[in-house]
């Protein structure tokens, strides 16, 4: 049986784990500001006179302002110089000025009123007569194009710079907030291995993870969660009707949660019995691709040198070429932060270099249709000394954990 999978009870697992979340801090006032400073810096490097920054993880990005996009236009205008204005429907300014840590001047439009219009007028209050406005690649169309009406005067751009160019590079506060997320997610990928019997249903596995994000200290427990059991396993994001565990079964378990916003996303895959010779010779293909691609994670290397290592390795053991399957049929992996999926990408089309504070996953997943797939998804982050593992990558196909490992 493999080491550290079975042999277990949910209850029994559960009352093992407790809060994981001492001494969590929050992003400080201070590291807003900054994070504004930051990007008024860019847009004056971009010609760029002001951008707006749409309800999301932007928002909470720069402000700390916590509000989702809706029909209703929500979000704030960062000027060139000088202090950021909201813009909220009028009935929502109190219960917005409760949430905003950066505080700024609420502009408020009645349900009648059209929002892009104030959009402009504030332009025009805070001194912005023309240029360029940068505009949240985030925001949905509706509200790009009633700013575009209203704003003839102005040439609107893509805020991808400014937003981009801030949040790429992680501060040592978003690092330690991402590294806590993943460390309890490994806790609950350990715990879950062991509840895992015979006619489990990805159901049960599923209701498990949430609860055990929440022992360790989720709040809102799995912030997604994908368990696949024998050849649901090749299909990397699930199967409509998914299948129970049966004995010798490839288990594939892809989960992750959120500390202060940040996000974990660590998948895991072994086998529930004994692994046969094809199971044990792909995965141990899928971690060696995994290791080329983090070899290839250098500074200033372009991202999609990180994908273009794992392909030609999985190229070279007969695998693809490209994403055709047998082989790995998505990019090598992805950033991470406030948003589970985020730039730059490691991907061979993205040029953007590596820099200190990028985080990633790494997951060049191998796809065996009709057969099984094997996911090994860890995360590192650059340093000035190259790449650093936010979790150490699964020990061996028999020991996926590193139990008895030296």
């Amino acid at each position: 049986m493999t080491i550290g999978v079975g042999g277990s009870t949910a209850e029994a697992e559960l009352a093992k784990l407790s809060d994981m979340t001492a001494g969590v801090e929050s992003i400080s006032l201070a590291e807003y500001r900054h994070r504004i400073q930051k990007a008024q810096a860019i847009m004056r490097e971009n010609n760029i006179a002001a951008t707006y920054i749409n309800a999301g993880t932007n928002l909470y990005y720069f402000t700390g302002t916590r509000w989702y996009a809706s029909e209703r236009m929500v979000g704030a205008i960062i000027p060139q110089q000088g202090d950021i204005e909201y813009i909220s429907p009028y009935f929502e300014i109190n219960t917005l000025d409760q949430y905003m840590l950066v505080k700024g001047s609420i502009n408020g439009w009645q349900e009648h009123e059209s929002p892009y219009q104030l959009f402009a007028d504030t332009l025009k209050k805070m001194g912005i007569d023309s240029g360029k406005i940068a505009l949240d690649e985030s925001t949905a169309f509706f509200i790009a194009d009633g700013i575009k009406q209203c704003t003839p005067g102005y040439s609107l751009v893509d805020a991808k710079a400014v937003t981009a160019g801030c949040r790429s590079q992680k501060s040592a506060n978003e690092i330690a907030l991402l590294q806590r997320a993943k460390d309890m997610t490994m806790a609950v990928h350990k715990a879950v291995a062991r509840i895992l019997y015979q006619g489990i249903t990805t159901a049960e596995v599923e209701a498990f993870i949430h609860q055990a994000h929440k022992k360790v200290g989720a709040p809102a427990g799995s912030y997604f969660c994908i368990v696949l059991f024998g050849k649901d396993s090749s299909f990397p994001h699930g199967v409509k009707q998914p299948k129970a565990l049966e004995l010798n079964d490839v288990v594939l378990i892809d989960t992750g949660c959120q500390v202060e916003g940040y996000n974990s996303d660590i998948t895991r895959t072994y086998v529930f019995g004994e692994a046969n010779p094809r199971q044990r010779e792909m995965w141990q293909v899928e971690k060696m691709a995994q290791l080329k691609a983090f070899e290839a994670a250098q500074l200033n290397a372009p991202c999609g040198d990180v994908d273009v290592a794992a392909r030609n390795y999985l190229a070279s053991q007969g695998l693809g070429p490209d994403y055709q399957t047998p082989g790995c049929p998505h990019r090598t992996g992805h950033g991470i932060g406030l948003d589970i999926h985020e730039w730059p990408y490691l991907v061979r089309s993205d040029s953007t270099p590596l820099a200190v504070g990028m985080c990633f996953s790494n997951e060049p997943m191998l796809v065996l249709p009709d057969e099984f797939g094997i996911r090994l998804e860890d995360h590192f982050y650059m340093t000035a000394d190259g790449p650093k593992w936010f979790t150490e990558p699964s020990h061996s196909i028999d020991d996926p954990f590193g139990y008895q490992a030296n």
